[in-house]
């Protein structure tokens, strides 16, 4: 079973939370799904194909791919979100990306602090292998569905350090911003156009609760703004002039190319 997602401005996508199923005592299959955050003019299709024993014996890339309609199935768009999702990361639509989060009580939860930094840098780590992110990738801890203050940067250079936000807050930015497109693991069929500053300073907190402020410049800046966005239960689209106007993913020719300055 499977389903997707049709809106007035969009192509198909595969439904951004996965479907819910529930086993019987009678050996039924009882299959659910609900949003409480649907987009405006959404329009939400399940579908679903019987498959014989001899199917279910089939790898599971097969099965995974077996049924979906050919306007999912052949796209990488689908693969990538597909792929995403079973990462551990959060789509758009679950109420963890839209509340702001707790911050962590530095030192004394130095240590749970650390074990959310692990759990984005591996997950970051799988997500390295779906695409080319030359303009560098984040991660913050609600797309993991966990409402704590920390996030993750990788900058774009390749073995850069990355770098870890606790409970960051910006501080400062500059007069001066651009628009950028932007994407989002979290939805990341489409692309938006966001305006961010140049050049921000950003306070975090160390793990041994030392406050220290680090600025970030062009493309650092715009990936450490999206992270603390997330941090404040904020997407992207929250802060696009025309939020309605996304490029999907297949139209955007900006895969494989730093942002300009």
């Amino acid at each position: 079973m499977w389903g997707v997602e049709t809106s007035l401005s969009a192509e198909s996508i595969p439904l951004r939370t996965p479907i819910a199923q529930e086993l019987t005592a009678e050996g039924r299959a009882l299959f659910s799904w609900e949003t409480d955050a649907p987009a405006l003019h959404a329009r939400f299709r399940l579908e679903w194909r019987f498959r014989s024993a001899d199917e279910e014996a089939e790898s599971d890339e097969a099965s995974l791919a077996e049924g979906v309609p050919d306007e999912l199935a052949d796209g990488r768009v689908d693969s990538v979100t597909r792929r995403l999702i079973e990462a551990g990361v959060v789509q758009r639509g679950a109420e963890v990306l839209t509340r702001p989060v707790r911050p962590f009580s530095l030192p004394a939860e130095a240590g749970l602090a650390m074990d959310v930094v692990r759990k984005l840098s591996s997950t970051l780590d799988q997500v390295a292998e779906l695409h080319p992110f030359v303009k560098g990738r984040g991660l913050a801890a609600p797309q993991l569905g966990i409402g704590l203050a920390a996030a993750v940067v990788r900058p774009p250079e390749p073995g850069a350090e990355q770098i870890v936000l606790l409970n960051p807050q910006v501080v400062g930015e500059s007069a001066d911003s651009d628009v950028q497109l932007e994407g989002c693991l979290s939805f990341f069929d489409v692309r938006g156009l966001v305006r961010r500053p140049l050049c921000v300073n950003v306070r975090t907190t160390l793990p041994s609760g030392e406050s220290v402020v680090t600025r970030f410049e062009h493309g650092l800046a715009r990936l450490a703004c999206h992270e603390i966005d997330h941090l404040e239960g904020r997407l992207y689209v929250d802060r696009m002039d025309l939020p309605t106007q996304l490029l999907p993913l297949d139209e955007y020719s900006g895969s494989g190319q730093p942002w300009r300055y």
